[in-house]
């Protein structure tokens, strides 16, 4: 994932987007999700996960200013 599509991600993604953007598998993604392994703040929304795009970011170092 590029940095400009980094900053273009909304305020929460998906699981598989930040799976790609760390480099990580999807099944992969969802054990750490599920455990509260994952390497970002994970919210949950019924059935589906939601990571913090802030977190994402700071995490890969390319904070918005």
């Amino acid at each position: 994932m590029s940095r400009e599509e980094l900053l273009a991600l909304p305020t929460t993604t998906n699981i598989e987007t930040a799976a790609r953007a760390i480099g990580l598998g999807r099944t992969r993604a969802y054990e750490l999700a599920r455990t509260g392994e994952f390497p970002c703040k994970v919210i949950r929304v019924g059935a589906s996960y939601r990571v913090v795009t802030a977190d994402l970011r700071r995490l890969l170092g390319g904070e918005a200013s």
